[in-house]
């Protein structure tokens, strides 16, 4: 590890201060990306702002037909609130599948959110769920907000305050874990939403991505059977030492008709 300076402010308006005191300057949640590639040398920012002392970034809460979960609300609090379980079990069972006890009880979904690991699953929650980014500035649909493979649509000095997602009718998440990890080598979210079905996908391709053909079948029959014959593309997917492209294509319709079973059970 090298030398950086530190600060701990306890506002939203203060930490957007500190990023624009200096371009170097990187926001650290539960850090569970960001302090590896530091001691790996692959992030040497010059002052982290850590953002664990802002209150109003924790919290989960129900408004107007949606969950509101605070930018700095832990994995394991989202497993494990009875809010989340009662109006979206689907999102309580995707948090409770991130990595280990010591992952989910440090890292944030705002802190998921913001870095968009093509592995990760929150990504693949917020989109198939129909969620919105909430920032100190503005509203973002999650549709629009991950654009690559670790980028999204935030400003340098944004911060995220807030995901809001809309209690959909069913949803349910599936996926093929990396038996180290726990990231997803494949991972789908369905959800049935007021527009009608999402399908989301994570872990296949450089940036989670609405499976659009599954959709359309789904919506026209919602069975596991509807997506059995259903070809993938798997061109552009991921081919790494855990999966070919090929088997990431095949996961992805077996994960969905895993979803759907369960869904429709």
């Amino acid at each position: 590890m090298y030398q950086f300076d530190y600060e701990a402010p306890d506002s939203i308006e203060a930490a957007v201060a500190a990023l624009r005191e200096n371009d170097e300057s990187k926001l650290v949640a539960g850090g569970m990306t960001l302090l590896p590639t530091m001691k790996l040398r692959l992030a040497r920012p010059e002052v982290l702002i850590d953002i664990n002392n802002i209150e109003s970034l924790f919290g989960i809460s129900e408004l107007e037909e949606s969950l509101v979960i605070g930018a700095m609300t832990r994995h394991a609090d989202v497993a494990m609130s009875s809010i989340v379980q009662n109006f979206i079990p689907g999102l309580a069972c995707l948090a409770e599948s991130i990595g280990d006890p010591q992952v989910r009880n440090r890292g944030t979904i705002g802190g998921s959110v913001a870095n968009n690991d093509s592995a990760a699953d929150y990504p693949a929650g917020l989109v198939g769920l129909d969620a919105t980014v909430v920032t100190d500035r503005r509203e973002i649909s999650a549709d629009n907000f991950f654009t690559d493979m670790f980028e999204t649509a935030l400003e340098v000095d944004e911060i995220i305050t807030a995901v809001r997602i809309p209690i959909p009718q069913r949803a349910t998440y599936m996926k093929f874990p990396n038996p180290a990890s726990r990231y997803a080598v494949v991972g789908v979210m369905i959800a049935e939403v007021s527009d009608g079905i999402r399908v989301a996908v994570t872990g296949a391709s450089p940036c989670v991505f609405r499976a659009t053909v599954l959709e359309e079948a789904l919506e026209e029959d919602f069975t596991p059977e509807a997506i059995a014959n259903i070809a993938i593309d798997g061109v552009q997917f991921n081919e790494d030492i855990h999966a070919s492209a090929e088997f990431r294509a095949h996961l992805v319709k077996v994960m969905a008709r895993r979803a759907v079973l369960a869904i429709s059970s």
